[in-house]
């Protein structure tokens, strides 16, 4: 399931020595890491339970951003740290005092949209002489809205992700995943104890067809739906992903914006859909971006991988820290949209609002039963 060419960092970190908390934090350029993290808060994914916070609490597993230290902070429990950490395990007397070979603290997690598993990231950042001896990762699948009982029950069949392997502290610990499954919940181990700082997971939604359908309208870009960013021009402030996020942004890093243009070009983002569409209506919001907001925009679709470019809406004035909306005058019909803003800037949202074509939600009921759904 897993990639070994990846690199591990294995063994103990240095003892915080000052300074940079992250100076020699180690990590790797991970293959999968450009795919939409399944784990993001904003889609709606939690923590739900864990068996054992101590020191730690599990929330803070899907924190965004990197895990921040403080060498001066410590409560009653102890050092406060920006992860989830546990407390040392103990074997059963003096007789006994290590743990057994298969005692581990375990947290489930609930995805914010259930998806294909490409890659997870488990951080022990700042975690140097308390990170667990080995991590191991399963998934499930689940309808509705499972409890912590519902998933702990034994006839839930898990799937291993990732297989118990040594970790390194203080380091973003990459696993390559090919599990070609749809997954709703994740159970992530540490043997046999310690703390984690981060837990990304990335890979591509795959959204129930019976919800969409029921929907009838709805963003056909959205993550959340399935809609994905192929490519981008250029994503230097923030990342292209962040157009199609559940909500409106809420500060101007929550948005895409580009570096500042010295040619004559432009910058532009394209987009595929959760399958073939109707869009019906386009809404571009540029919230929070005042002095960096694209001057102009233009839309254009294609229908198919081969299709040629088409123009839905001409190049038209953007207002800053404003959400424009454009009924179009008649249903358009495709699988790809590209914006295409002039000269450079940002924008922090954009919505096409459609439905699905017979063709698009036969396409993604069967890709749906594929993956196990």
């Amino acid at each position: 399931m897993t990639d070994a060419a990846i690199p591990r960092f294995t063994g103990d970190a240095s003892p915080y020595a000052g300074g940079d908390p992250y100076a020699d934090h180690r990590t790797a350029d991970f293959p999968f890491t450009h795919l939409v993290d399944l784990a993001d808060r904003r889609l709606g994914a939690g923590v739900i339970a864990a068996n054992d916070e101590f020191f730690a609490e599990r929330e803070n597993l899907l924190k965004p951003g990197p895990a921040v230290f403080d060498p001066e902070r410590f409560g009653h429990k102890g050092k406060i740290m920006d992860g989830w950490e546990t407390r040392r395990r103990r074997g059963a007397g003096a007789a006994e005092p290590h743990p057994t070979a298969d005692d581990h603290d375990w947290a489930l997690v609930r995805l914010g949209a259930p998806g294909v598993i490409r890659g997870v990231v488990l951080d022990t950042a700042h975690f140097r002489g308390n990170y667990p001896q080995a991590v191991s990762v399963e998934a499930t699948s689940l309808p509705g809205s499972p409890s912590p009982e519902d998933l702990l029950a034994p006839d839930v069949r898990w799937t291993t992700l990732v297989p118990r392997t040594p970790v390194g502290g203080h380091a973003a610990n990459g696993f390559a995943v090919d599990a070609g499954q749809r997954f709703t919940h994740l159970r992530v181990n540490q043997h046999p104890d310690g703390g984690i700082a981060r837990l990304r997971v990335h890979g591509e939604v795959a959204p129930d067809p019976a919800w969409l359908a029921a929907l009838g309208t709805f963003d056909l870009a959205a993550l959340e739906h399935g809609g994905q960013v192929e490519d981008a021009s250029d994503r230097f402030y923030s990342p292209a992903t962040n157009t199609i996020q559940p909500g409106r942004s809420r500060q101007m890093d929550d948005g895409w914006e580009t570096r500042r243009r010295r040619d004559r070009g432009n910058d532009w983002i394209r987009y595929r859909l959760a399958a073939h569409s109707e869009i019906r209506a386009v809404e571009i919001d540029t919230a929070y971006l005042k002095g960096n907001a694209a001057g102009w925009a233009a839309l254009s679709v294609r229908d198919g991988e081969s299709g040629e470019w088409t123009e839905i809406l001409p190049r038209t004035r953007l207002q800053p820290d404003t959400n424009h909306r454009f009924p179009l005058d008649a249903p358009v019909r495709a699988t790809g949209v590209r914006i295409d803003i002039f000269p450079d800037g940002g924008i922090s949202r954009l919505r096409l609002h459609g439905s699905l074509t017979d063709e698009g939600a036969a396409a993604l009921a069967a890709r749906h039963r594929e993956l196990g759904g």
